[in-house]
């Protein structure tokens, strides 16, 4: 018989590193998630944060952080530690600047040109308010997205939309929606993802896994994969023995019939048409990111935009596009630990 959960009670926050601006406590009861902890687990929270300052880490320490890798280890403190001191090793090291460089700086002028071949955005939310993400590879086009950019610029972007998931976006549907939101709705299309296309999309499943795993834990709320094709159940048998149970129960494979199922979800207004919704933003859905991230009444500066000093920041370190490149782009996986949207490429627990 599982444990009782703990009575519903507001996050023990630490002044010294809190200073959230939206809500704190999560929607539904579950167990280690803000609002519902025991006192043990409260305890190894600031365990695992005086550890941490012991060791010399001073960012990133926040209650709603220290839970969510708590939760990706089982609430094992040392294997916790060990987590967040490998993403911070990653995160000031990324790309030659840090990840908050990175967002900061970071311009993805390809974007629209990309997007004719591997569409990957966010577009408004779910019933649950969560922010909505879509992926569609059947228009995956390798050898055409090679000529428009390179696979490292693709994955700095992947980055950079992890981090404006973080913040600004779900901080926004948090205020929006009145509860706390921690994770994406995700929406992988399959859509024309036949044989021909199967060995180069899932041939290079795992690419960025381990990005979204290792250092983007906790992000996936529900993931919806669309138009499966034939066989594609058979390859996710494979692939779902390498992922946590709790992962796996989020993810819904469904083939053409998926409309009324994915619409229990996703109000019509703000699903896109082509997906059996009523949505037609001006301009496309694809580019307009709109969500309660772009509401002046519901956002507010992300941190990553609040810059430590007025040091000029140099563009030119960045890669730029190019007419040419010799890297596979990343493809979405669902994979323990984090769509990206997360993506589908933030696939998390």
């Amino acid at each position: 018989m599982a444990a009782a959960l703990p009575p519903k009670h507001d996050l023990q926050t630490e002044p010294k590193y809190d200073d959230y601006e939206y809500p704190t406590t999560a929607p539904t009861p579950q167990n280690g998630h803000p609002g519902y902890t025991t006192p043990e687990q409260e305890a190894q929270v600031h365990q695992l944060r005086a550890m941490l300052e012991q060791a010399g880490y001073t960012d990133n320490l926040d209650t709603l952080t220290m839970l969510r890798f708590l939760r990706a280890r089982k609430f094992n403190v040392e294997l916790s530690k060990q987590m967040f001191i490998d993403c911070e090793k990653w995160r000031k090291e990324y790309a030659g600047m840090g990840v908050e460089e990175l967002v900061r700086t970071f311009d993805y002028q390809e974007r629209p040109q990309i997007f004719e071949y591997y569409p990957q955005y966010y577009h408004k939310t779910d019933k649950d308010g969560r922010p909505v993400y879509i992926e569609q590879l059947g228009k995956v086009d390798l050898t055409a997205m090679t000529k428009i950019t390179s696979q490292e610029r693709m994955i700095q972007n992947l980055v950079c939309e992890y981090e404006k998931m973080a913040d600004p976006r779900l901080p926004a549907c948090s205020r929006k929606a009145g509860y706390l939101l921690e994770t994406s709705c995700s929406i992988m299309d399959l859509k024309n993802v036949g044989i021909g296309k199967a060995t180069s999309v899932y041939g290079y499943l795992g690419a960025v896994s381990a990005i979204s795993q290792n250092y983007y834990p906790e992000r996936l709320g529900k993931m919806y994969v669309i138009n499966a094709p034939w066989g594609f159940a058979g390859v996710f048998s494979v692939v779902k023995r390498f992922l946590d149970p709790v992962t796996v129960s989020k993810i819904h494979i469904l083939g053409s019939g998926y409309k009324t199922e994915l619409l229990a979800q996703v109000p019509a207004e703000n699903l896109p048409k082509e997906f059996g919704g009523s949505c037609e933003c001006e301009g496309g859905c694809q580019l307009s990111d709109a969500g309660p991230w772009q509401d002046p009444e519901w956002v507010k500066p992300a941190k990553w935009e609040r810059k430590k000093d007025d040091a000029v920041i140099d563009n030119t370190k960045l890669p730029g596009p190019t007419e040419g490149g010799d890297a596979a782009p990343p493809a979405p996986v669902p994979v323990q630990g984090e769509p990206a949207g997360a993506p589908a490429t933030q696939a998390a627990t």
